[in-house]
């Protein structure tokens, strides 16, 4: 800042050579939403109960077994299960898990 100049965002009470405050502005930037559901989004994904639950409390997103991450909002059981999940989960209860 040179001398005899004050930014306009200089919220500073120090008259010391250089002592300022400027603010930067965000661009806040949101993805389209699309009305196409894409195939993850037709599917009931397997999910721990307790992440679930937890996601439905604090609004974090879970992550299932077939990689998807979102925030459970709709009743699953209305849905057909994931093939990839289901596949998954069928594949580590063979391995004894």
């Amino acid at each position: 800042m040179g001398a005899g100049f004050r930014d306009e965002a200089d919220t500073s009470t120090s008259t010391g050579a250089g002592a300022s405050t400027a603010t930067l502005e965000r661009t806040e930037t949101k993805p389209e939403r699309s009305t196409d559901d894409g195939d993850a989004d037709r599917f009931a994904h397997y999910v721990a109960k307790d992440k679930v639950m937890e996601s439905r409390l604090t609004g974090r997103p879970v992550v299932a077994l077939c990689g998807k991450v979102w925030v459970p909002k709709h009743d699953a059981s209305k849905y057909p299960v994931c093939p990839e999940c289901k596949r998954i989960y069928d594949q580590m209860m063979s391995m004894g898990r």
